[in-house]
């Protein structure tokens, strides 16, 4: 499932060096593999300390873990929408991705010059927002040149919900607003609304890149992006990409983990930026776990048994007939598969089943 979070932000805030923090070896470990299939795209391991519990509970003579793909977009000016610096390319490889990492300079260094000349991280993110919503306003007004007519003269009532959500979409980038904060109620609503691709409507994280010492609690220029992003349906997450870059220097998983005691912090924050890139996507994984494999599948929440099925082989959801599920707690707490089947405590769903985050699964089928 090749879903992608896209890195972006103004030059010299850090985001390419978080990049290089995922993709450093010296950053690998047994459960942080990462490889590039493009010069600026890695595809990242997602850390779960539940493959590794399965693990050590089947010792699998395979594994194979959830992965990410993250890609470093060439950083943005003033003007891209027009054209401006990479702007063109950016625009082009932001609309490709499916969720945006957006990361902020949370810090001071007289040592890093910033584009515009000063620290003001709220500022930055509005120089982004500013350009993408440009590029969204062109596209809202070109298709509403084209449904209006239709909408208001005649009885089609598809281009009236058409209608319907682009002007809503409008009315809130003109406020300076992203497509995101516009909550339609009905499913052709968001059906339509998801089908214009619109940059400011996909799902956002935005990365405040700090010092070390701000590393567990984050600082002023954390608090005003908080406040500045209060009213949008997005997420903070506060990391200092130098710290990251430092314990990616070290050999061993043991130093990096004194590393992070020593300043506080329990996990790295390139594994918190995974998982969160992950969840952004709004991917969740379920198991299959035995002798041969333990694998982690992702899947897109709210899916049900056949669809999840077809992410292994096509067969598995066109010929579905049920799936066996144990729930990962009872696996662990019953010593494996053979425990739950003994305490009752395995599940024979059908196709209506909505799998959930952590099951492990079965699939019974026949072709």
């Amino acid at each position: 499932m090749a879903l992608q979070c896209g890195i972006v932000g103004l030059p010299n805030v850090g985001k390419s060096t978080l990049f290089n923090c995922l993709s450093n070896a010296k950053a690998q470990s047994a459960n942080f593999p990462f490889c590039t299939i493009e010069p600026n795209v890695g595809v990242i391991t997602v850390p779960d300390e539940r493959l590794n519990k399965l693990v050590e509970m089947c010792h699998p003579r395979s594994i194979v873990p959830a992965t990410v793909e993250i890609v470093d977009i060439a950083g943005l000016v003033k003007g891209a929408s027009k054209g401006e610096g990479l702007g063109n390319k950016f625009l082009a490889n932001i609309r490709e991705t499916d969720a945006i990492l957006h990361v902020l300079r949370c810090f001071d260094d007289d040592n890093i010059t910033h584009v515009d000349g000063s620290v003001d991280p709220v500022r930055d993110k509005e120089i982004i927002d500013y350009e993408l919503q440009l590029k969204d306003l062109e596209t809202i007004e070109s298709r509403i040149a084209k449904t209006q007519k239709a909408a208001q003269t005649g009885g089609d009532k598809t281009a009236k919900l058409q209608y319907e959500v682009l002007r809503q979409f409008k009315e809130a980038l003109d406020q300076g607003k992203p497509a995101r904060s516009v909550k339609f109620e009905t499913v052709d609503e968001q059906k339509y609304a998801k089908e214009l691709f619109l940059l400011t409507n996909k799902p956002v994280l935005y990365v405040c890149n700090v010092d070390d010492a701000s590393a567990v609690s984050g600082n002023k220029y954390v608090d005003a992006v908080r406040e500045a992003v209060k009213d949008e349906d997005a997420q903070i997450l506060i990391v200092a990409a130098q710290t990251e870059s430092d314990i990616a220097e070290l050999d061993t998983w043991e130093e990096r983990q004194e590393f992070l005691a020593e300043i506080g912090l329990k996990e790295s924050g390139v594994s918190r930026l995974i998982r969160a890139a992950y969840a952004l996507l709004d991917l969740q994984t379920y198991f299959t776990a035995g002798e041969d494999e333990v694998r982690a599948w992702t899947f897109l929440r709210g899916s049900k048994a056949p669809q999840c099925a077809g992410i292994i082989h096509t067969d598995f959801e066109k010929g579905f007939i049920r799936a066996e599920v144990i729930k990962y707690d009872d696996y662990v707490n019953l010593g494996g598969e053979a425990g739950v089947r003994e305490a009752g405590k395995l599940a024979v769903e059908g196709k209506e089943y909505v799998v959930q985050d952590g099951d492990i699964m079965h699939f019974r089928f026949n072709v």
